[in-house]
């Protein structure tokens, strides 16, 4: 059975997943930027993402997509990945971190 404790480790390796996932067209992880609303681990160890992308259009979303759903499927404790994307609330640029709008110079 998994444990409140199993699920915080789990959505914490996961964040750190993304973080190592990048936009193809800003050079910023997929979380730092501001595109991952939710993280949900059910006690089974099914992992629910809703995400955003920078732009309805995104012409590399299909991969983006695929590289979240198949490296998040890699942390020990993940059963399943479920990504949801959404453009509800849209993206902009006051959802990246701090450090981010710092090393893009938008600060």
């Amino acid at each position: 059975m998994t444990t409140p404790e199993d699920i915080m480790r789990i959505e914490q390796d996961i964040v750190l997943t993304l973080r190592n996932i990048y936009d193809p067209e800003i050079p910023v992880n997929v979380y730092d930027l501001g595109l991952i609303y939710e993280i949900d681990v059910e006690p089974g160890g099914e992992a629910n993402i809703r995400m955003t992308l920078t732009a309805p259009n995104c012409p590399m979303a299909d991969q983006l997509l695929e590289q979240i759903h198949e490296q998040v499927g890699k942390v020990k404790g993940v059963t399943s990945v479920n990504v949801t994307l959404t453009f509800d609330p849209p993206w902009d640029r006051s959802m990246m971190s701090e450090e981010t709008l710092l090393d893009l110079g938008l600060m």
